[in-house]
């Protein structure tokens, strides 16, 4: 009597996954969970934990999206709509990553160019002597910045809202950078007057000496708007916002969709304090930031996800050779860049991840404390979005939620887990 009621609740678990499936979420083939190597049952564990943190007043609400060989597996809203708008924040630094190597693939710039060669103003760099002295002198860089590390954040930049340093902090003020009573001061400079803002702060690192997450993919869009004579957002646009069929993906929100953008709750579940503004998706910015400015959908993200899956092409379209797509994924720190936060401690909490060219790369099965597989790569942003992508389960797994306290860790291993244990 028990296992035919365990099998008819099995049965349930897969017809309602089916019935999710009825739409063709992203325009995307759709398929049962069992017919790609998941579990129905085990895979509708998903709604119930994040449901829990509805009721709990911990988050306001979820989509979860589940891209297995190519299919849309699993598809579910929680407490928001599934066509609600994101702010990507992060997840706008891998769009801009993909688009500066289509313009390495085609001559137009490499990785080993110097910054300065592109913003002139960048010609003489100079670096904290000793980041952690509030009163830390500054001397010559030893190097120039490249692209390279601006795709990889080795550039010596940081955020004055992250660092630990309070010279940088002050640096960064003085600069125009940051302000205590703005919130990302540096998005609300025109390019010109942001490109003069990092010409007058220090760095913290020496070029190429330091993983720092930072608004290196910023600088990387003023370099992409001087090569490609274009403004940031057009070229995202034309390039690969309108070809990949991102219909909900854009620097500011039309007036029409305004009423589906996704907010979060008013506290924070911690601390019980207001969260901060988040950004105003309603009206340009000063600049469009290549590393936090993009609204998008889960729709809209997998896309450009599957693109990557695919080797670089998705719809008979190819944007990136497959080789660009192996070297982005591949570790770009290796022993003599110092990490003294990892990429996977800062986005989960966990150790075991290394940083490529706009992701970070899982180095092996262990270290990590979550679920993956050698060479997964995924990033996240501030807002509570997450996405990772598993080229040897063939996996793609999208959170998209407004989170933007600390538990939004919490959340990136939580669905990482639910997603793994699905697995048959």
């Amino acid at each position: 009597m028990t296992r035919c009621i365990s099998r008819r609740h099995a049965l349930a678990a897969a017809l309602l996954t089916l019935a999710n499936l009825t739409t063709a979420w992203a325009d995307l083939p759709t398929a049962s969970p069992a017919a790609m190597g998941l579990s129905a049952e085990r895979l509708q564990r998903i709604r119930p934990v994040i449901q829990k943190e509805i009721d709990n007043q911990q988050m306001p609400g979820a989509v979860v999206m589940v891209i297995r060989k190519g299919a849309v597996v699993f598809s579910d809203d929680i407490g928001v709509k599934h066509d609600a708008i994101f702010r990507a924040y992060s997840m706008t630094k891998p769009m801009v990553s993909v688009l500066a190597m289509m313009m390495v693939e085609e001559g137009r710039l490499q990785l080993a160019d110097p910054v300065a060669k592109f913003l002139p103003a960048l010609a003489k760099q100079t670096v904290l002597a000793d980041p952690l002295n509030p009163n830390s002198p500054s001397v010559p860089a030893l190097r120039g910045t490249t692209v390279h590390d601006l795709l990889r954040h080795t550039s010596g930049l940081t955020y004055a809202e992250f660092t630990r340093s309070p010279a940088m902090k002050q640096a960064y003020t003085d600069a125009g950078l940051f302000s205590n009573d703005i919130g990302a001061k540096w998005i609300t400079l025109s390019p010109a007057q942001q490109i003069e803002a990092f010409a007058k702060a220090p760095l913290q690192w020496q070029p190429g000496s330091t993983w720092e997450y930072s608004l290196s993919t910023d600088m990387l869009g003023r370099v992409l708007e001087v090569v490609g004579k274009k403004p940031l957002g057009v070229m995202l646009e034309e390039r690969l916002i309108k070809p990949l069929g991102m219909k909900d993906t854009s620097f500011v929100v039309p007036a029409n969709k305004v009423h589906r953008i996704a907010e979060p709750l008013n506290r924070d579940p911690l601390t019980q304090k207001p969260f901060p503004p988040m950004l105003d998706l309603t009206q340009a910015q000063g600049n469009e930031s290549g590393g936090a400015g993009l609204a998008t959908t889960a729709d809209d993200y997998v896309r450009f996800c599957q693109m990557l899956l695919n080797g670089g092409t998705l719809d008979g379209k190819r944007y990136l050779s497959r080789t660009t797509v192996a070297l982005m994924t591949s570790d770009h720190l290796g022993p003599k860049v110092a990490t003294p936060l990892q990429p996977g401690e800062l986005l989960m909490g966990v150790q075991g991840y290394t940083f490529g060219l706009g992701f970070m790369v899982r180095q092996g099965q262990g270290m990590a404390s979550v679920p993956g597989s050698e060479g997964d790569y995924a990033w996240a942003g501030a807002g509570g979005t997450f996405f990772w992508i598993d080229p040897k389960e063939q996996l793609i797994g999208l959170l998209m939620a407004q989170t933007p306290g600390p538990q939004r860790q919490y959340y990136r291993r939580m669905v990482k887990q639910l997603v793994y244990q699905a697995l048959e």
